[in-house]
């Protein structure tokens, strides 16, 4: 995986701080996608735990997705950018699967299939809730790689859309 870099250090102090995985990674990036951490925080919200506690698509992986699609996503109806957001889309699927060998929650927390999906019974945060999973690092190396592809894909001279803030990554 990725060498930490600071917003993925971000992204793991907002996971110790009680944030979920996606919004974790999402709000690490708020400063640059034109949206404030409160928007970004609920937005994201239902994203965690494989959306909602159904332990499927990695909630760091989805929160990297809010970000990619908030800086390269039209807002109106356009069959390019579609594709080529959906192909920015699966090359970081293809290095968020080489880094992690899956997309799935329960696959990198090792649960079986509807194992940890109660929604009315949310983990409490304790000290043996965060001993017990790789989620916060998940969150720094998540962060971290998003911050790698942003970077490589500036460096490509990928546009960003107007909806972002200041898309470079310091």
């Amino acid at each position: 995986m990725a060498e930490i870099t600071p917003r993925g250090e971000a992204a793991r102090e907002l996971f110790l701080s009680g944030c979920n995985c996606a919004q974790s990674v999402a709000v690490a990036y708020a400063d640059i996608i034109g949206l404030d951490r409160d928007t970004v925080m609920r937005i994201a919200q239902p994203f965690g735990a494989g959306f909602g506690r159904l332990r499927e698509v990695c909630g760091t992986f989805s929160g990297a997705m809010f970000v990619l699609g908030q800086l390269y996503s039209s807002s109106e109806p356009d069959r390019d950018n579609k594709a080529y957001v959906y192909s920015l889309v699966q090359e970081f699927a293809d290095r968020f699967r080489a880094a992690r060998g899956t997309l799935l929650c329960r696959e990198i927390l090792g649960l079986a299939e509807g194992e940890g999906t109660d929604p009315t019974n949310p983990s409490e945060r304790t000290a043996e809730y965060y001993a017990s999973r790789p989620c916060a690092i998940v969150c720094a190396e998540t962060a971290s790689l998003l911050e790698q592809f942003l970077r490589e894909l500036d460096e490509r001279g990928a546009g960003v859309n107007e909806v972002g803030g200041d898309a470079t990554i310091q």
